[in-house]
């Protein structure tokens, strides 16, 4: 299972490389692959982007909801 995520995000990594910048769904697909790799803080501050970049956003209301959940863990 580890490694079929590390596959999945080495290809994720490399179908954005081309885009110049990263939307909300970009960024709150991250975030969540990030925490599926139990890298909680990275995606914590993944989270955090999207709230201040798109505040109004169906994403940043998930995002605030999983960073709730994430400072609650720890």
């Amino acid at each position: 299972m580890k490694r079929l995520v590390l596959i999945f995000c080495a290809a994720l990594a490399i179908a954005f490389a081309g885009c110049s910048g990263n939307n909300a769904a970009e960024l709150y697909e991250t975030a969540q692959l990030e925490e599926l790799q139990q890298n909680h803080e990275h995606a914590m501050s993944i989270y955090q982007e999207i709230i201040e970049k798109y505040p109004e956003g169906k994403h940043a209301e998930n995002a605030r909801a999983r960073l709730s959940a994430l400072k609650k863990e720890k």
